[in-house]
């Protein structure tokens, strides 16, 4: 059964930064194309970073990019997100999810319906 578990989040300052960590289990984690996105009560779940099975390629949602850095490590099954200069806005649950299709090699990750495993997710509040 395929788990992904996420771990990092917190209450941090404004200009602090932090590191997200995403676990999966269950699956050929270096088959998958992964992403995070985040969410706030009554908005819609939002794209914050995207990255394929092999690392070649990275996206980011326009809020974070410059600031935030998505990456993985396959040999631990573990994806990453290391967020600095954090804001306010920042503040989310944070979701780790598969995209759906072995190898994906695409650009298109900002969708949530393109994932199809979601982790529970972890809170990260940032405070002015």
């Amino acid at each position: 059964q395929v788990q992904l578990v996420e771990f990092g989040g917190g209450s941090v300052q404004t200009g602090d930064s932090l590191r997200l960590s995403c676990v999966g289990s269950g699956l050929i984690f270096s088959a998958y194309s992964m992403g995070w996105f985040r969410q706030v009560p009554g908005k819609e779940r939002e794209f914050v970073a995207g990255i394929t099975w092999g690392s070649g390629r990275k996206y980011y949602g326009s809020a974070v990019e410059g600031r935030f850095t998505i990456s993985r490590d396959n040999a631990k099954n573990t994806m990453y997100l290391e967020m600095n200069s954090l804001k306010p806005e920042d503040t989310a649950k944070y979701y780790c999810a598969r995209r759906e299709g072995t190898y994906y090699s695409g650009a298109s990750f900002k969708g949530p319906l393109d994932y199809d495993y979601w982790g529970h997710g972890t809170q990260v509040t940032v405070s002015s």
